[in-house]
């Protein structure tokens, strides 16, 4: 028995299904009741039951279950404790990120890092903003890089980019040639948009509702890279920000047109932990993101 299986017992009692708890760890099924089998027989009894839509506590499950998230919550702030007073910057560091904003900055953050900090290890998460969010409150993240649609106000976040939204279209396309048009122009035109009930889709539906229109979404699609291909492909546009759009524009696979009235700001922001407790690695981490921000001027991407 040790802390990784102890662990493993709380995400299956949490999520309610091992089918569930594989897919987030990116394995098979089978490992993880393989797993759990090998826990239940080191504990000397079932701790799950399984049930038409999953799996639940037995009663030694529910007996154990308190003790075992109070052991494992000490245990992490023991290691966390013993971590702050090395002098020496070392341990995992867990950072969430959008996948738009993954690369170059995280690429290089881990070279600066080999270079000046060679006992940290980074465990990289991609997701959307409100799954990094809920991350980040449940301690599975030490921190997370967000696109906010606020500056941020508290010292739990600092402010790394701001980045404006652009309508994107094929290369050849009359309407984004110009360099900005009117958010009024999305009238009627055949749009690409996330899925409801996303956060960014809200708001671009409040600010058509706000000019008197509806947005004419054709599709509806999460994945960026599907967005993409079709603004690229078929005669459709997209409304994305410019991180995501960067090398295609410079590869001229896609245009784009800056939004305006209003202008609709991204701000990339650093969510640290509501604690305000960070290792020192994570400081380190912290500080390195931040510095390479600033040398590239305020944005996620090298100025050529």
């Amino acid at each position: 028995m040790n802390q990784a299986d102890l662990k493993l017992f709380v995400e299956v009692a949490e999520a309610g299904s091992f089918t569930k708890v594989a897919a987030a760890r990116m394995t098979v099924q089978s490992h993880i009741s393989r797993q759990i089998g090998n826990l239940e027989r080191e504990c000397g009894g079932r701790l799950f039951r399984r049930t038409g839509r999953g799996v639940v506590l037995t009663e030694l499950g529910e007996r154990i279950i308190a003790r075992v998230r109070a052991w494992l919550s000490d245990t992490d702030q023991l290691l966390r404790e013993i971590r702050s007073t090395s002098s020496v910057p070392m341990g995992e560091v867990r950072l969430g990120i959008l996948p738009s904003a993954a690369h170059p900055l995280l690429t290089t953050l881990f070279g600066r890092l080999r270079q000046r900090y060679p006992l940290i290890r980074l465990n990289v998460r991609e997701g959307q903003g409100g799954e990094l969010d809920a991350l980040l409150d449940a301690g599975l993240v030490d921190m997370a890089i967000l696109f906010r649609y606020h500056k941020p106000a508290s010292s739990e976040e600092r402010l790394l980019a701001t980045g404006h939204t652009y309508l994107v279209a094929r290369p050849g396309d009359a309407l984004t040639q110009a360099p900005t048009i009117d958010f009024a122009r999305l009238q009627n035109l055949p749009l690409v948009v996330p899925r409801r009930p996303a956060h960014w889709r809200a708001i671009l539906d409040e600010t058509a509702r706000a000019k008197g229109f509806a947005l004419n979404a054709v599709i509806e699609a999460d994945s960026l890279t599907m967005q993409k291909e079709l603004a690229a492909t078929q005669s459709v546009y997209a409304i994305l920000g410019p991180y995501s759009i960067m090398q295609e524009r410079k590869l001229g696979t896609l245009q784009a047109t800056r939004i305006v009235n209003p202008d609709l700001r991204r701000f990339v922001t650093l969510a640290l932990p509501k604690s305000g407790v960070l290792t020192s690695a994570g400081q380190a981490v912290s500080l390195a993101l931040q510095e390479i921000v600033e040398e590239w001027g305020g944005e996620l991407w090298p100025r050529e």
